[in-house]
């Protein structure tokens, strides 16, 4: 049969095995999806239903917020910190009598934040949801993309197979977007419904593109990619930091360890909505901070620098500076 017939609703046999040898896990319990996004909508889709209570970080992956808004989930916001996700905060809600189904979670290099959930915080969260009856969604794309400091344990990894936790991963940000190859890991019995539900949405997943990335990873070009990719992109978010610290003074951000991202904090008196066409003048796109949240963010914006190139950066962040000068002058 191979790889231009149908194939199983889990994914690419050997490419699950691979997965789960990364992670120690059993095949089974891997499901490789199109993509990381569909693996997140695979699992809302299967734990959450209308009205169920959703906590995820604010601010937090704008998609995500969609998918669940449009699934009438009752979404809780917890606020991000530069050392991740508030746990004290978290408890509080939960305490004050409110039972989530899940808890979204970006650990490494969060999307939009850009910041890593600490260890001792990784630690927090799987007692509060041992002791509240809730599962964590680790949803960790950017894991690989580490430029300095020291590697965290996955929840996955520190849940030793509690079934606290269900990690989600890509090769987008590793191989290329165009594979659309992502996964889930979790309990057996759910990759397990999952796939079962998978058959009838598609019959069979992307073959192709899932044994090309198997090859990438099992060849040794996933390693001199992933290598190649830290490089570029630590260059750049750390000329990008130099950047606002030089134009952009008053700006408030936390300059990432790794991943794509950079969420930067303006003067209250700057409507990043006004903001974003002004800047578009200007040849600079950036995303503004309320695509991101249930509500606020008016100040907010998310830069993503993997787009970009070192030399263009600086003339960009000068631009963006002047957009701003721009925007404070007409309100």
């Amino acid at each position: 049969m191979g790889v231009t017939a149908y194939g199983p609703s889990a994914g690419y046999a050997p490419l699950r095995e691979w997965v789960a040898e990364k992670h120690g896990v059993a095949a089974d319990q891997v499901l490789v999806t199109n993509g990381s996004l569909q693996a997140d909508a695979f699992l809302f889709e299967h734990l959450v239903s209308a009205g169920d209570h959703v906590v995820v970080e604010k601010p937090t992956y704008d998609r995500t917020l969609q998918n669940l808004r449009a699934m009438g989930a009752v979404v809780h916001p917890v606020t991000v910190r530069d050392d991740g996700i508030d746990v004290a905060e978290l408890r509080a809600l939960l305490e004050s009598g409110v039972r989530p189904r899940l808890a979204h979670v970006i650990p490494n290099f969060q999307n939009p934040a850009g910041v890593t959930l600490s260890l001792e915080k990784r630690r927090v969260l799987l007692e509060l949801a041992g002791e509240f009856g809730f599962t964590i969604f680790e949803d960790d794309p950017y894991v690989d993309i580490r430029f300095r400091g020291e590697p965290v344990p996955s929840m996955l990894e520190l849940d030793a197979g509690a079934g606290r936790v269900v990690h989600a991963s890509s090769f987008t940000k590793t191989v290329c977007p165009g594979v659309r190859v992502g996964y889930l890991v979790g309990a057996a019995s759910l990759i397990g419904a999952i796939a079962a539900k998978a058959t009838s949405l598609y019959i069979s997943p992307g073959m192709v593109s899932q044994a090309v990335v198997h090859q990438f990873c099992v060849s040794g070009a996933l390693d001199a990619s992933i290598k190649t990719v830290r490089t570029a992109l630590a260059e750049r978010a750390s000329v990008l930091a130099g950047s606002l610290r030089r134009h952009l003074p008053e700006a408030r951000f936390t300059e990432p360890d790794g991943g794509y991202f950079l969420w930067v904090e303006l003067p209250e008196d700057v409507d990043a909505a006004a903001l974003v066409p002004v800047a578009a003048e200007r040849g600079v796109a950036v995303v503004k901070g309320g695509d991101f949240l249930v509500e606020g963010g008016r100040s907010a914006l998310r830069l993503a620098f993997s787009a970009v190139t070192v030399e263009q950066i600086d003339e960009g962040v000068r631009r963006l500076a002047e957009a701003v000068s721009v925007v404070r002058a007409a309100g």
